[in-house]
């Protein structure tokens, strides 16, 4: 339901948004069965995960994380909307390598 009523939000803002956006998976460089789903992509940079839990725990974080290096994202939010306001159920999580990689050398 959540994603829904934010997919409507975010199209009527003009804001590129994909449900359920599927991530292929690899092993060694092979295919494997199976694939995991972000529950949106915005503006294809953007990974969002929502959750509707009593507390977030270090594993939703780490799912986050997981998407991010699966896609080469820079960055995702995770959502959880069990909370009193949306800003306290709100978490940014970077890509661990993104700012390794984009470091300039002074």
């Amino acid at each position: 339901m959540y994603r829904e009523c934010l997919i409507v939000e975010l199209t009527a803002a003009r804001i590129g948004v994909q449900g359920e956006t599927r991530v292929p998976l690899e092993y060694k460089g092979q295919p494997i069965r199976g694939e995991l789903r972000l529950d949106l992509l915005i503006e294809g940079c953007l990974v969002v995960e929502l959750k509707a839990v009593e507390v977030l725990h270090p594993v939703h974080l780490a799912q986050v994380i997981t998407y991010l290096k699966l896609t080469g994202l820079p960055a995702g939010l995770l959502m959880n909307f069990n909370t009193t306001s949306l800003r306290a159920g709100l978490r940014r999580l970077d890509h661990p390598d993104w700012h390794a990689k984009n470091k300039t050398i002074r």
